[in-house]
């Protein structure tokens, strides 16, 4: 059953939470001494210290807070257990730093009263981008608290039509701009005294008429340009994105040269076994062989070491 949605307080010391728990990994702290020291930094009118309590003793026993955060399914939602496990699990390629980037973003979005059509877009390019299996999260997301019954519904039908339709075009036919220009086509036909006055405009639309438009322009496009878009004009979340790390790329003056040589003396070695080294390459135009005493290298390789 989904748990019920929090007061703002709560996901404001959640966000302050995920951050910090993040911070102190990065610099090498153990997990059972974060969860044991910073219980006391938060706000202790909220139900998040007793939530991190519990925490603690579930990684002492498991070495997991995925587990945890699972059986505190009154406070965390399925998604942010999700995301935790998907990080924990042995075989991913996960790393719960991003993880807990995720979830510090989506507390933020969730403190600022987040809609529902944005957080879905959120969640799920959360998923898209990170490979996190379709059909595990949208299982999870649906059982938000924040979606009602109409949008639990749809997400569940949603691992269905994914693999026939692309999600544009899923969000277009779920939007009130698709709903408005099917109305507009059918009054073509018939008188608008048919329609019950009490029906409302756009029974069945999840997606404002501006998501609609959005999702239009981007049929047959890369499903990123959707979701940048969206982020762009209606100011949706974006997703945190591992830091890149280029300094491998980068090494140090003495290994390069260090390297440099090496390598020349590969190819010297490759050339002596493919039938000796032709010495006449290593002449300029206007110089003649001259004999070399053995163990005499050519010029340009004689600082190779042996």
């Amino acid at each position: 059953m989904p748990g019920k949605l929090l007061e703002r307080e709560e996901y404001v010391e959640q966000e302050y939470f995920f951050r910090v728990y993040r911070e102190r990994l990065q610099q090498n702290v153990p997990s059972q001494e974060i969860l044991q020291t910073i219980h006391e930094e938060i706000l202790a009118t909220t139900r998040l210290p007793l939530a991190i309590d519990f925490l603690r003793t579930e990684i002492l026993h498991s070495g997991r807070i995925s587990d945890g955060m699972a059986r505190l399914s009154h406070y965390f939602t399925p998604f942010q257990a999700f995301v935790i496990q998907r990080a924990e699990d042995d075989e991913s390629r996960f790393e719960q730093l991003t993880a807990l980037r995720i979830l510090e973003s989506e507390a933020h979005y969730r403190a600022k009263k987040a809609v529902p059509a944005g957080l879905f877009v959120y969640q799920f390019e959360c998923i898209a981008r990170n490979r996190l299996g379709y059909a595990d999260g949208l299982r999870a997301m649906s059982l938000d608290p924040l979606y009602d019954s109409r949008w639990s519904d749809w997400i569940q039908r949603l691992s269905q039509e994914l693999g026939a339709c692309e999600l544009a075009d899923i969000v277009y036919r779920a939007s009130a701009h698709f709903q408005s220009r099917r109305t507009t086509q059918r009054t073509a036909t018939e008188t608008s005294a048919e329609l019950p006055a009490s029906e409302p405009a756009h029974p069945l639309a999840l997606f404002g008429n501006q998501e609609g438009r959005i999702a239009k322009a981007n049929i047959g496009r890369d499903p990123l340009y959707f979701f940048a878009a969206l982020q762009r004009q209606l100011d949706y979340p974006a997703i945190p994105r591992a830091p890149r790390n280029d300094d491998y790329e980068k090494l140090p003056p003495h290994l390069e040269a260090r390297l440099n040589k090496i390598e020349q003396k590969i190819k010297l070695v490759e050339m002596e076994q493919k039938g000796g080294i032709d010495l006449t390459r290593f002449y300029r135009g206007d110089e003649t062989p001259q004999s070399l005493t053995p163990g005499m290298l050519p010029p340009g390789i004689s600082d190779v070491p042996p």
